[in-house]
């Protein structure tokens, strides 16, 4: 149990919510950084299951989902064998309601077929209204959608082709190519042609990165344990759901969806979140989101019987 006053506990959390790093915080608010790890975990963790039970028996009528790139440990090309999953790549599935702008559910994990069933399954088990949903061009959507929607919903890809562009630059390696077309591939149902779009969820993912120092690209704040990336994400969902004022609608994505009556403030996010209960889940996935498996060396050791990674509270990051 986490003994600092709710006051301090409240400055750590805006700080981490603002984008900054574990060891800005440590000189920002004279915590030390264990003490916030720790608490980062606990908040975030209670604030995934917060997200879970509040966001459900939604009407969204347009829905559009994305997956955001980061790293655990290491990138995916410098991950060893005896790492199992615990390292490389790791995506933050998105789904975001056009109107409200809210952040519908999420999935942290590798960008597998698995993972997009159980992301897409998850957001069909928390709507009660047909949506139109709009995904980028990743194949694992094509049959997830409607498999999960059992046609009860319009759905659409909007693949982009890029170009690539000659050069060693840093402007070169690290964005995209350039677009030379876009192309709106109806899946099922009768999309409207004009909704066909995934730019609010777009921008979500910039604020991602502003907001989440763990996914600010080329530094050294990337997460070191799934776990702890996991907890960042949910208490960036929480905060940017029931927080932060969104500029387009002048008001929370909770509210707007009216969930909340008022922007939350940190301290009330954090008490909600530390007692946040656990609630049965909307829909129960034939396996975790995420493994954090024991490795292949420590498998081998225990005699070869893969089981659960006992997770310790306040580790580092």
């Amino acid at each position: 149990m986490n003994v600092l006053p709710l006051e301090k506990q409240a400055r750590v959390i805006a700080a981490l919510t603002e984008g900054c790093s574990v060891r800005a915080t440590e000189r920002l608010t004279d915590v030390h950084r264990e003490t916030i790890l720790k608490l980062s975990v606990d908040v975030g963790e209670g604030c995934g299951r917060l997200v879970d039970a509040m966001m459900r028996n939604l009407q969204c009528g347009i829905v559009e989902i994305d997956e955001q790139w980061s790293f655990v440990g290491c990138k995916q090309k410098h991950v060893k064998q005896e790492d199992g999953d615990t390292r490389g790549d790791a995506w933050l599935f998105i789904a975001l309601d056009a109107t409200s702008k809210a952040v519908i559910n999420y999935t942290v994990g590798k960008r597998s077929s698995e993972n997009t069933t159980h992301f897409v399954n998850s957001l069909q088990a928390r709507l009660v209204s047909r949506p139109q949903i709009t995904a980028d061009g990743f194949g694992a959507y094509t049959n997830a959608v409607p498999d999960a929607f059992g046609g009860d919903v319009d759905f659409a890809q909007l693949v982009k082709h890029f170009q690539n562009v000659k050069g060693n630059s840093a402007a070169v390696r690290y964005s995209p190519g350039a677009i030379r077309g876009v192309e709106q591939r109806v899946v099922c149902g009768d999309p409207d042609k004009g909704h066909i779009s995934t730019s609010y969820v777009e921008r979500f993912n910039l604020s991602t990165r502003m907001h989440m120092r763990r996914f600010t690209r080329l530094t050294n704040a990337f997460s070191k344990k799934p776990r702890n990336h996991a907890a960042a994400c949910g208490l960036h969902v929480a905060f940017y759901n029931f927080c932060r004022m969104h500029e387009a609608i002048r008001c929370t994505p909770a509210m707007a969806l009216g969930i909340t009556d008022h922007p939350w403030t940190i301290a009330e996010l954090v008490s909600a979140a530390l007692n946040a209960p656990e609630v049965p889940p909307v829909y129960t996935p034939p396996q975790k989101p995420f493994s954090f498996g024991l490795t292949a060396a420590k498998a081998k050791k225990a005699g070869g019987r893969r089981t659960g990674l006992k997770l310790i509270k306040g580790g580092r990051r």
